[in-house]
């Protein structure tokens, strides 16, 4: 074969490759979900290798589902998925609409088309993103609108698939019902992809790689504290994996700018970029800790 259409001379040359490079250096673990990303973006570049043979077939229905609880990156990689869409001309744009229930459906009769119909121009020629997708539909309620989205979103999904990929989102028990619940939907979903949580060694590795990004560290005793953090706030409720994370950093940042406002003297790069203990042990977490309490600092 021609060494200028080899798949890895294209994977290379597409810049899908640096996508997923990049993909692998913002989220940690997700092997799994890499994996299928992969996958995807491999069937993508060999029929864009068959039709430069020519031999034509229908362009695969690359519609989604991203199943998992909040802050496992659903959302990133969708955006990432738009990426390589983009390169690879399956889609034109390879940008991104993110929306939920209350930007598709309307209040009243005759409201739900024209909001859907509108956010699905907006994101012809990339990914629509649809987060707690089942919310669109409430069999409980004889005069909700969700249903009317729905059939608007089957069509699109089906008569302009080489041009717009859905991605529906949520928690896996909740999507199962609803697409129990909506077999035409089910059916045009060729993707199901799950997110699984993360280990707490995972959780402190997205945390570091969060602080780099901010010119923050951990000294050591802040390190051991924060895992012994995470260790205790995995078994609270409405725990998001990175979100969570991404919060407690923010309160801790935050104590630990008060505590560097109260210095009498000038303060040092060192000093300005270090997170202590005391700026994690003061978290209320510790104080509802089951075993022994910490006091906080």
């Amino acid at each position: 074969m021609d060494t200028a259409t080899a798949p890895r001379v294209l994977f290379e040359s597409s810049g899908v490759k640096a996508l997923l490079d990049q993909l692998d250096e913002e989220l940690i673990g997700l092997a799994p979900v890499k994996g299928r990303i992969r996958d995807i973006a491999a069937l993508l570049l060999i029929d864009k290798l068959r039709e430069e043979q020519g031999l034509q077939s229908t362009p695969p229905s690359l519609h989604m589902c991203f199943t998992g609880n909040p802050g496992t990156g659903k959302t990133t990689v969708a955006m990432r998925m738009a990426g390589v869409l983009k390169q690879l001309g399956y889609v034109r744009k390879g940008h991104l609409v993110a929306v939920t229930r209350d930007d598709l459906v309307g209040q009243f009769i005759g409201h739900t088309a024209p909001k859907t119909k509108e956010v699905i121009k907006k994101a012809m020629g990339g990914v629509l993103f649809i987060d707690e997708a089942y919310y669109l539909y409430r069999p409980e309620n004889e005069r909700d609108y969700g249903q009317e989205s729905i059939e608007i979103l089957l069509q699109v999904m089906e008569n302009q698939r080489d041009d717009l990929v859905v991605i529906l989102a949520g928690y896996k028990d909740r999507m199962d019902t609803f697409f129990g619940s909506n077999p035409g939907m089910a059916s045009r979903i060729a993707h199901h992809i799950d997110f699984p949580d993360y280990s707490e060694a995972e959780l402190m590795q997205i945390a570091e790689l969060m602080l780099k990004g901010l010119n923050y560290r951990f000294d050591g005793p802040a390190g051991a504290a924060f895992g012994r953090y995470l260790h205790l706030r995995r078994q609270q409720p409405h725990f998001a994996n990175a979100r969570s994370v991404r919060n407690a950093l923010d309160r801790m940042r935050l104590r630990h700018a008060t505590r560097l406002f109260g210095s009498q003297s000038a303060l040092s790069k060192e000093q300005l970029c270090t997170l202590q203990a005391e700026d994690v042990l003061a978290s209320r977490v510790f104080g509802t800790a089951p075993a022994a309490p910490v006091r906080a600092v």
